[in-house]
């Protein structure tokens, strides 16, 4: 049976949407009326924003919306195959306030390939760089937003299998602090990462060892 295309699933269910709407058209473009920065920091900056949308009589419906507007960013969940292995980390988190685990990520440099923009923080961040070519296998995980309602950061989601590698220097930045360590499915399962990027590489990659365990007993 042919799987049916996300263009003509959204096709389908966007006339339901339209159905149900308030008068909104949003089929429609978004008109851009202004934007202003209200705030500039190191990484990202904060925009004040007036939209138009249109609606379905031909009118518009002013918004305004602030944005924070931040580079897009890689996270890679790593895994040496040999010894069955995940790569941990753990620095300190302003959102939290506190110290938490998470896995190698980073922002992405202009005009750089997320695959790899992955490889180059997870060598700069820990030091471990893949033997050759040939021992590793990245998955693309996904390209999820960390909060649609305010912010157009895009995090590209990996998983990292090495079967071979060689452990390099690091490289922070001047207020950079990381640890790293590596352990096991258990401890990676068990330690308690509420980070919602890193959660998804962590679902995924269970899916793939019940596949494997699955395959294993037939």
């Amino acid at each position: 049976m042919d799987t049916e295309t996300t263009e003509s699933i959204r096709k389908r269910v966007n006339k339901r949407l339209q159905d149900s709407s308030d008068g909104v058209d949003m089929e429609a473009p978004i008109r851009l009326l202004s934007s202003e920065t209200v705030y500039r920091g190191a990484i990202f900056h904060i925009d004040d924003r007036k939209l138009a949308l249109a609606k379905t009589d031909g009118a518009e419906v002013p918004v305004r919306r602030q944005i924070l507007v931040h580079p897009q960013a890689v996270v890679m969940l790593v895994h040496d195959e040999v010894q069955d292995k995940y790569l941990l980390e753990r620095e300190y988190r302003v959102g939290p306030n506190k110290f938490t685990y998470g896995f190698p990520a980073g922002l992405m440099e202009d005009g750089e390939k997320p695959e790899v923009s992955a490889l180059r923080e997870l060598r700069e961040e820990t030091g471990v760089v893949p033997k050759d070519e040939q021992s590793v296998h990245i998955e693309h995980v996904g390209d999820f937003y960390s909060s649609g309602g305010m912010t157009n950061e895009l995090a590209h989601i990996f998983v990292i299998h090495l079967s071979a590698w060689k452990q390099g220097p690091r490289h922070f930045d001047k207020d950079e602090h990381v640890q790293s360590t590596w352990v096991t499915w258990e401890e990676l399962t068990g330690i308690g990462i509420q980070a919602a990027d890193s959660t998804i590489a962590i679902q995924h990659e269970e899916i793939r060892r019940l596949r494997d365990e699955l395959a294993a007993r037939k």
